[in-house]
């Protein structure tokens, strides 16, 4: 590590120190525990999955660091640092950096096969045609379960790294796996999502073995995970939205061995969106809520929308709150949420990827849920993610952010 990339982290730690101590931290998550306890002050706002390569005004995200390392660490502070300035909404800005254990997993044995389609090359977002690698009984063989290890060295040179950059400014927090389990979105990259779905119609003796592999092979890698110490402490997140509450840990919390009821996880099943709740509760529910029986909370759905599915997603253990997509029909979602949950709204992305971006419709479209979710007594937040694109003008999720800001202020 040479001195000038140290110099570069320690600057911006400094910058995101002097932002954590703001007394502002500390009051927006009391704001994310009362909603997360269903008793909301008011609805919160997040945003996240930026489009980051049309976002760098006035060089404020260009790398300067040399070592990878220092890359990495750099990446993140600065992005930070940029959404606290342009559009923070409710994001919390931590004390604490955390330092991924060095934790090996074998997986389920079966890489992605894919053709690619590229739109823009400076954008991650691309699209994709998966080979269907699951087409036989023998295929089912290929899905393995996965082996968990941890190589504490590699975990104490990063430690070591990250002491040297950070110590002084802010906390080094070594982490273990936060864990996500859909089961769904992996079958989908191993055979594609039409292929999958007319398996579940044309043979869905041979799905369930599927999804049934699947499940154990999740379960497994959670028993290994608690038993080495391995799943990671208290998080700040759960999928994109403030994860804070008085509810977790659980009694008896250990810090050098967290478990699964300790935490949130977050499942989904994007790619089961067409199919009718009878065979979303076959299919998904009762092979997730073995999963999710587990965890002291969870966070559920994503893209797919649930308004209709409502009584499938009740019976699935410790959920506390629940995507209303921009697929859904919001005031049938809002009279299945209720006061029971969260309701979880993700405004469409594609109102800041239009050629000309509209405030009116987009205050209007935020008004329109908060209207809904007032009626059903509903609490409610905003997470604006997936945003693939702004047409290269940042100014547009800096507009999104302030009116949002008013409109769940109001």
């Amino acid at each position: 590590m040479n001195n000038q990339d140290r110099t570069v982290i320690r600057e911006l730690a400094v910058r995101v120190a002097e932002i954590a101590a703001l007394p502002v931290q500390e009051q927006k998550r009391s704001l994310w525990r009362k909603l997360n306890a269903l008793k909301p002050d008011r609805p919160m706002v997040m945003i996240d999955q930026v489009c980051w390569n049309e976002m760098n005004t006035d060089d404020e995200l260009a790398l300067r660091c040399v070592d990878p390392e220092c890359r990495h660490y750099e990446e993140a502070l600065r992005r930070k640092l940029y959404q606290w300035k342009h559009f923070p909404a409710d994001m919390v800005v931590e004390s604490f950096i955390r330092v991924h254990k060095a934790i090996r997993n074998t997986g389920f044995g079966i890489g992605v096969q894919e053709h690619t389609a590229v739109t823009d090359p400076a954008n991650a977002v691309v699209g994709h045609e998966f080979v269907n690698q699951l087409q036989t009984d023998d295929d089912l063989q290929k899905i393995q379960m996965p082996r968990v290890s941890h190589d504490a060295a590699e975990t104490d040179r990063r430690l070591s790294a990250a002491h040297e950059l950070f110590d002084g400014l802010l906390q080094v927090r070594a982490d273990g796996q936060d864990p996500y389990l859909g089961l769904w979105d992996p079958i989908a990259t191993w055979m594609g999502v039409e292929n999958a779905l007319f398996a579940i119609i044309d043979r869905p003796e041979f799905m369930h073995k599927v999804v049934g592999r699947m499940t154990d092979g999740c379960l497994s890698m959670l028993d290994q995970l608690e038993q080495q110490g391995l799943l990671c402490g208290p998080q700040s997140l759960i999928h994109c939205t403030g994860a804070y509450t008085d509810e977790l840990p659980a009694a008896l919390y250990d810090p050098a061995k967290p478990r699964t009821k300790d935490l949130w996880m977050f499942g989904l099943a994007q790619m089961l969106s067409t199919v009718s709740p009878q065979m979303f509760k076959e299919f998904e529910v009762d092979y997730a809520s073995r999963i999710c029986e587990r965890f002291g909370m969870v966070y559920y759905g994503c893209c797919d929308p649930l308004d209709h599915k409502m009584k499938e997603v009740r019976m699935i253990p410790h959920v506390r709150k629940i995507s209303m997509s921009p697929w859904v029909n919001q005031q049938r979602g809002a009279s299945e949420i209720g006061r029971d949950y969260v309701y979880s709204r993700k405004p469409s992305p594609a109102d800041l990827a239009g050629t000309r971006f509209d405030a009116a419709r987009v205050r209007e479209d935020l008004l329109a849920t908060r209207r809904i979710c007032e009626k059903n007594g509903c609490p409610l937040e905003f997470i604006l993610k997936d945003i693939s694109t702004l047409r290269y003008e940042p100014q547009r999720l800096c507009e999104w952010a302030r009116i949002a800001a008013e409109v769940v202020e109001m």
